[in-house]
C-alpha cells in the first residue's frame, strides 16, 4: 500500500468516526443510555405487574381488584428502582462532568 493511499483510507475513517460521534462525547452517550434504561425499567415494571393483576382477576374472578392493587404495587417497584439506579449513577465519580 502506498502513503498516498494509506493517507486516504486515513481519512474516509476520520470521516466515518466523525459521522458516527452525532457531536456527542462517550459519556453523554452513557448517561442517555442510563436514562432510557431507567425509564424502560420503571414502565416495564408497571405493564407486567398490570397483566399479572388482570390475569389473577380474569381466573379467580376478582375482578377489578387484582389488578389494581398490583398496579400500585408496580408503580411503587419502578420508583424504587428507578430511585436506586439513579443514586448508584449519582454515586459513580465516572459521571461527573468535566468541563
Amino acid at each position: 500500500m502506498t502513503d498516498e493511499s494509506r493517507d486516504e483510507l486515513d481519512q474516509r475513517i476520520a470521516k466515518a468516526k466523525s459521522a458516527q460521534q452525532r457531536g456527542i462525547t462517550a459519556g453523554e452517550g452513557a448517561s442517555e443510555g442510563r436514562g432510557w434504561a431507567i425509564g424502560i425499567e420503571f414502565v416495564g415494571a408497571i405493564l407486567v405487574s398490570g397483566f399479572l393483576g388482570w390475569l389473577i382477576d380474569r381466573f379467580a374472578g376478582t375482578a377489578p381488584w387484582a389488578m389494581i392493587v398490583l398496579l400500585v404495587l408496580g408503580f411503587a417497584a419502578g420508583t424504587r428502582r428507578a430511585m436506586k439506579t439513579s443514586a448508584e449513577f449519582d454515586a459513580d465519580p465516572a459521571n461527573d462532568r468535566k468541563d
